[in-house]
């Protein structure tokens, strides 16, 4: 994520931000430019601090304290662009659960802004041509277990994986090193533009040489992964044990890591971050500057080697802290070719916006 400034004092401000810490100025969000606004009321709606003096309403869900996104004045829409995916939100009456939800649109948010970053294609889901984006976020109930997870388009996510300490329990259970709800966001999101970029597509021949037959019964390969497990040596090949169940789970897996990467790099771009460790004969090896936006990036080897640097780095402050790795993963060499053909895939798209602008 890049780091944004309050317009009219030119505080730091940070993605979520409602009101600058310095000035009081509201803030708001703007999915077109991709910025943070300075706001003023003016008759009903807001308006930049500047010269342009832009007119914007805030999204519903900013009554609900859930959103700071910003819809044109003119605008008909009640929602935001990420909010207007949304298909079932829990019962907000419950105070555990609209925390919880208020948690989960965070990060949904955060992963709406990659796939705008990118310009990747989504639009809401379609009840008449079923066909789209979205998310239905939902508690569990005695005639009813929620499971988090991706079908023909439509994330369900169950509203405990907000909560800290239900989400250890579940990464225990799950024999996981890492767990988190943006995490969840990248898997899932993963499933749908699987369907939408590769399935039926000129990558799908690709897709298949790299990762693997996905015809091979999705259930089944499931079934034997849970009674199972995954195989001895499958850090060889796979970025993680769930990975290596189906072609369709390295996919999404392989898919979540690439989105974690670009922009954790992202962050240290913005702080303008470089890393030169005191290694006698390793310099070149681990040492880099993050001088690009990540997400511009055309040279895959360079966003790898930088990430490398940034993992090690990130690793090794967080076990001074006595704290577990931020990164526990290992990128083999079959890994690093299933996330160079995912940032290969996304970067043909942006060239074919181009080409056809």
């Amino acid at each position: 994520m890049k780091l944004f400034q309050c317009g009219h004092c030119r505080q730091l401000t940070f993605f979520e931000n409602t009101h600058c810490s310095h000035c009081q100025s509201s803030l708001g969000f703007d999915p077109i430019s991709l910025d943070l606004l300075a706001l003023k009321e003016s008759n009903g709606h807001f308006t930049t601090k500047d010269e342009a003096k832009v007119a914007f309403r805030f999204c519903e869900n900013n009554k609900l304290d859930a959103c700071n996104w910003l819809i044109p004045h003119a605008s008909n829409d009640r929602f935001c662009r990420a909010c207007s995916l949304n298909r079932v939100i829990p019962d907000l009456v419950n105070s555990a659960y609209k925390k919880r939800w208020i948690k989960i649109e965070q990060a949904k948010h955060r992963l709406v802004y990659a796939l705008l970053r990118w310009n990747l294609p989504f639009f809401p889901w379609e009840e008449s041509s079923g066909k789209g984006l979205g998310f239905e976020f939902k508690a569990s109930q005695q005639q009813e277990n929620v499971l988090t997870g991706h079908a023909s388009g439509i994330i369900t996510m169950n509203i405990a994986e907000a909560d800290d300490v239900e989400r250890a329990m579940a990464r225990k259970q799950m024999d996981e090193v890492y767990r988190t709800v943006l995490g969840h966001f990248r898997h899932e999101i993963g499933h749908y533009y699987w369907e939408v970029l590769i399935a039926e597509t000129d990558w799908l021949e690709k897709f298949r040489s790299i990762f693997g037959d996905e015809s091979i019964s999705y259930s089944d390969a499931l079934d034997t992964h849970y009674s199972k497990g995954a195989p001895d040596n499958w850090q060889e090949n796979f970025i993680s044990a769930y990975a290596s169940a189906h072609p369709w789970e390295d996919w999404a897996e392989s898919w979540a890591h690439y989105l974690h990467m670009v922009d954790t790099l992202e962050t240290a771009n913005a702080f303008g971050l470089s890393i030169n460790p005191k290694l006698t004969g390793m310099h070149d090896i681990v040492s880099t500057q993050f001088s690009e936006d990540a997400y511009g990036y055309i040279d895959f080897s360079m966003l790898l080697n930088q990430w490398t640097s940034l993992s090690l780095a990130l690793n090794s402050l967080n076990r001074s802290m006595g704290l577990p790795d931020p990164y526990p993963f290992v990128i083999s060499s079959p890994v690093s070719k299933k996330l160079a053909f995912i940032h290969e895939l996304i970067h043909s798209l942006d060239l074919d916006t181009q080409q056809n602008a």
